[in-house]
């Protein structure tokens, strides 16, 4: 499978429609953007259980707001709808592949365990 783009419409519907997406928020003017973008489309080929997205920050600077994104490449992994991984800067071709095994390896009964914890500890 080759990456998707993905845009503000379409963000909330692929996250919580996948088990696992990878979000790469980039633009066309950044350089190391550019150097990631091949080392990404590589790795989406062959994980087809994975879904490789795309927001150009460019053309969707309210979604990357809202993101949070203040610097690129920033690569986001979301499992089962719950973030897991946010990191900005390009990953090396096997950094991607450790950081895809970490993700399908997690334990996501625990996970949502400690995002539980986490939001009953700020409401608390």
């Amino acid at each position: 499978m080759a990456t998707t783009d993905v845009t503000a419409s379409t963000l909330e519907q692929t996250i919580t429609e996948n088990d696992i997406v990878l979000i790469d928020f980039w633009a066309d003017w950044c350089g190391p953007c550019k150097s990631f973008a091949p080392v990404y489309e590589k790795a989406s080929e062959k994980h087809t259980d994975v879904v490789f997205a795309k927001v150009d920050t460019e053309a969707e600077q309210e979604l990357a707001a809202q993101a949070g994104i203040t610097a690129i490449p920033t690569l986001m992994a979301f499992r089962e709808g719950i973030l897991v991984f946010s990191q900005a800067g390009a990953l090396p071709g096997p950094q991607l592949e450790q950081l895809i095994t970490q993700v399908k390896d997690l334990d996501m009964d625990e996970v949502r365990s400690k995002v539980a914890e986490a939001q009953a500890q700020q409401q608390g």
